[in-house]
């Protein structure tokens, strides 16, 4: 019995997408936060805590993108046509924050009001482009003779607009359980106050999302609640609310480490009821891993280099967070 490869590539996309959305998250999440902490020393703190890190975050972005042009052609071609407009936002966003970043630390006094309101900006725009995509692949794309059918805004919904509010609440709430993490005193507390209502916003805006989409769509409804996928399906929402719950009592406590870790579970269960809905369709409503894959020759050969590069993408990463280990405090960090 041969390999599954078109199974195994939607796994490493899978989990270069996850780690995306793992560790641009938080970053992207501080950004978000900016708006609410006024202090310009709290301001560097926040941003120290990612200085050593941030850049690295995108490698995840590139190789999920050239996996995917590598591993399902098709995938590509239709999913960038239709997202045209929201990826090129994206893309812009994260431009405008990285320039941001540094301008911002090496501008003088009078010009760094500018740079922090781009890195605000950069990174809202970025994260709600994220949230309109992943809105519009929810809600599937038009598909004839194998090329993009539909309009150029077939994206701007109003689901679409709530799932782009849906990832600026998932992020805050990565950024906030981050710099609980990662600070201390009066900035430490001001994101366990800020934690808890968006922990809340959160949980709200996924059972929103958990009832929206089996309305929008009757096969992802049939998926959910037909016997006996309801059965097998029916841990994943009890394990969100028992996250939230773990959550919001660790918030509430004097822990720093378990914020962050319940955030990222919140996250992986809300990815995982996102795997359940489209499975196997790379290609929403209709066209799966298999149909869009390219040849096993170019599958098999482009694995090769994958297994390759990974293990180091992975090292090079975990070396990182652990030289940059421990709380940075005020003064300390990247000037």
């Amino acid at each position: 019995m041969g390999i599954d490869l078109p199974l195994l590539w939607a796994i490493i996309i899978g989990f270069g997408l996850m780690m995306y959305v793992i560790m641009d998250g938080f970053d992207l999440g501080i950004g978000i936060l900016f708006p609410f902490i006024k202090d310009r020393d709290d301001r560097d703190v926040m941003v120290n805590s990612v200085a050593p890190v941030w850049d690295g975050n995108e490698t995840w972005l590139v190789l999920g993108g050239a996996a995917l042009l590598a591993a399902f052609p098709l995938a590509y071609a239709v999913i960038l046509s239709a997202l045209y407009l929201p990826l090129m936002l994206m893309l812009a966003g994260l431009v405008w924050r990285g320039v941001a970043f540094e301008f911002r630390f090496k501008a003088d006094e009078s010009h760094k009001p500018f740079w922090d309101k781009a890195f605000i900006w950069g990174s809202y725009i970025a994260t709600f482009s994220q949230g309109l995509a992943l809105g519009a692949f929810i809600d599937g794309f038009e598909v004839k003779d194998g090329s993009y059918s539909g309009g150029l805004f077939d994206w701007l919904t109003p689901f679409c607009l709530f799932t782009g509010i849906g990832m600026l609440g998932a992020y805050a709430l990565l950024g906030a359980t981050w710099l609980v993490m990662k600070t201390e005193g009066a900035l430490q507390q001001r994101m366990r106050a800020l934690g808890r209502p968006v922990t809340l916003g959160v949980l709200a805006l996924l059972a929103i999302v958990s009832l929206w989409t089996p309305l929008a769509h009757e096969n992802i409804a049939n998926r959910w609640f037909s016997l006996p996928n309801l059965l097998f399906f029916a841990p994943v929402p009890l394990l969100v609310l028992l996250a939230g719950w773990a959550l919001l009592k660790t918030l509430a406590g004097n822990a720093e480490t378990a914020p962050f870790v319940l955030s990222l579970v919140l996250l992986f269960l809300g990815y995982t009821g996102l795997a359940i809905s489209l499975w196997p369709n790379i290609i929403p409503p209709a066209i799966s891993i298999w149909d869009a894959a390219s040849p096993p020759q170019s599958l098999g050969f482009a694995l090769v280099g994958a297994l390759f590069i990974i293990p180091f993408i992975l090292a090079y990463t975990a070396w990182s967070y652990y030289v940059f280990r421990g709380k940075v405090r005020t003064g300390e960090g990247y000037h």
